[in-house]
């Protein structure tokens, strides 16, 4: 039974965590505290892939008076050796006398493990306090534990009216100043964006995180283009950004060349039934890169198909206080529905106001 100070123990854990949110990928988020009942002696969260991780910060911040005490760690202590050593093995070590875990570890190196080891050493282990809140933290990292997959959000900035460009294809700006910082903010969180050849096309992206205020330490997540036919120029921006760009594509190797002159790296991949580059083995590449989320910044078209295909795992509105009238064009392209039933439909996950926008966060309920 876990009382009301593990609670804020572990909660002082998860805000420690969360201080990782642009830094940590692809590794998962962890915050660790250690504390003789309500005396915190140490603390620690993980900063940066390669860098040491919460529990041994924790430790090495707590010293001797760790022995006998109670460490609150938000993900499972790792039990493998890594780039860092066995974080399960270093909590053996100190001397603790219980460990609560928020939860279990999806890689399955580590699934368990961690734990097993701590109790075979006699220590007391406790697994999901405030479980939910632990895995949201890391739902991108769970994902892609679990199937290999990263966790994929479809960003939509549109008009009251559901559109996203006039007819002209004129989209800028639709949302507020607000809203666009707020989008720096989810390319920070993010592993890769994704888009299509026809928005480099018509808008020339950049799809990088370019908010001074936003500490990435370095790290631009990874562009990806769908591009099935290689129409992307090798004048776009995003070539001359730092970080990798990955362009996706059916074509013949012999047209990748320019592209790859310029830095791209160029993957191909089976086309669908469409004849469009197949989007499941596009995230499943991603995967294969470590990407634990995927944010999508795309056109009606791409993004209308993550949506069918049901590989979405949540989609972000920014509503705009605006109204653009029946010519501009519509937020996602989806195929006509012959029922009511076929509807895609969503469940509210969160809706805020940001500047003049509305913003909401959606996941799906039916899937098709």
């Amino acid at each position: 039974m876990f009382t009301l100070l593990d609670q804020q123990m572990m909660q002082r854990a998860l805000d420690l965590a969360a201080l990782g949110r642009f830094t940590t990928q692809p590794n998962p988020r962890v915050g660790c505290v250690i504390a003789h009942d309500e005396r915190i002696v140490g603390e620690g969260w993980h900063r940066q892939s390669g860098e040491a991780h919460a529990e041994p910060l924790a430790l090495q911040a707590a010293g001797e008076q760790a022995r006998g005490a109670t460490a609150y760690v938000t993900l499972e202590p790792h039990s493998h050796a890594s780039r860092t050593p066995p974080c399960s093995q270093a909590l053996i070590r100190a001397g603790l006398k219980r460990v609560v875990c928020a939860t279990l570890d999806f890689n399955p190196q580590v699934h368990g493990e961690g734990v097993r080891q701590m109790r075979e050493a006699g220590i007391h282990v406790e697994v999901g306090l405030l479980e939910a809140q632990a895995q949201a933290l890391n739902a991108g990292f769970e994902k892609r534990m679990r199937t290999g997959l990263p966790r994929v959000t479809v960003k939509i900035a549109a008009s009251l009216d559901g559109r996203v460009a006039l007819a002209s294809g004129e989209s800028r700006w639709i949302s507020g100043t607000a809203a666009r910082a707020d989008v720096q903010r989810l390319r920070a969180e993010t592993g890769a964006v994704l888009t299509g050849v026809q928005t480099v096309l018509a808008d020339d992206p950049q799809l990088t995180v370019r908010d001074p205020a936003i500490d990435t330490l370095g790290r631009q997540p990874l562009r990806a283009v769908l591009d099935s036919h290689l129409r992307m120029p090798i004048s776009a921006r995003m070539l001359g950004e730092a970080g990798r760009t990955i362009v996706f594509t059916t074509a013949a190797e012999a047209k990748a060349a320019p592209l790859a002159g310029k830095g791209a790296e160029i993957v191909a991949l089976p086309a669908a039934a469409d004849s469009r580059v197949d989007l499941a083995q596009g995230l499943r590449r991603l995967g294969d890169m470590q990407c634990n989320d995927v944010l999508v910044e795309a056109g009606p078209t791409l993004a209308g198909r993550f949506l069918e295909l049901g590989l979405a795992d949540e989609m972000i509105l920014y509503i705009a206080p605006v109204l653009l009238g029946p010519d501009a064009r519509a937020m996602v392209q989806l195929p006509p529905l012959g029922r009511m039933a076929d509807r895609l439909q969503f469940a509210p996950h969160r809706t805020e106001q940001i500047g003049d926008d509305l913003n909401l966060v959606l996941h799906p309920t039916r899937l098709p």
